[in-house]
């Protein structure tokens, strides 16, 4: 199945977050939290600004991402969970 997104929408992949501390300790499945960062799956067209006219969006399929702890709205595709989210609610891309 396949979803592309509408408007200023994105669809993003939480990435999973390292399971081990900067000490060493390894944190168990129940302490650890949602992970913040995300890679984009798919985007809308664009943003419809008041004029009308569609302003594309800033990022792209395959960006890293930043974005709130309950930023979004999780959705199950097959056996995969998936976020949907507006680009407003982005924080930031991960550049290398």
């Amino acid at each position: 199945m396949k979803i592309r997104p509408l408007h200023d929408r994105v669809i993003v992949r939480r990435l999973e977050e390292e399971r081990k501390s900067p000490g060493g300790i390894v944190i168990p499945d129940t302490a650890k939290e949602k992970p913040i960062q995300g890679e984009i799956v798919a985007v809308g067209h664009g943003k419809i600004l008041e004029d009308g006219k569609l302003r594309p969006l800033d990022v792209k399929v395959g960006d890293k991402i930043l974005f709130g702890k309950y930023s979004g709205t999780e959705v199950k595709v097959g056996n995969e969970e998936l976020l949907v989210m507006r680009e407003e609610d982005i924080m930031g891309v991960v550049e290398k």
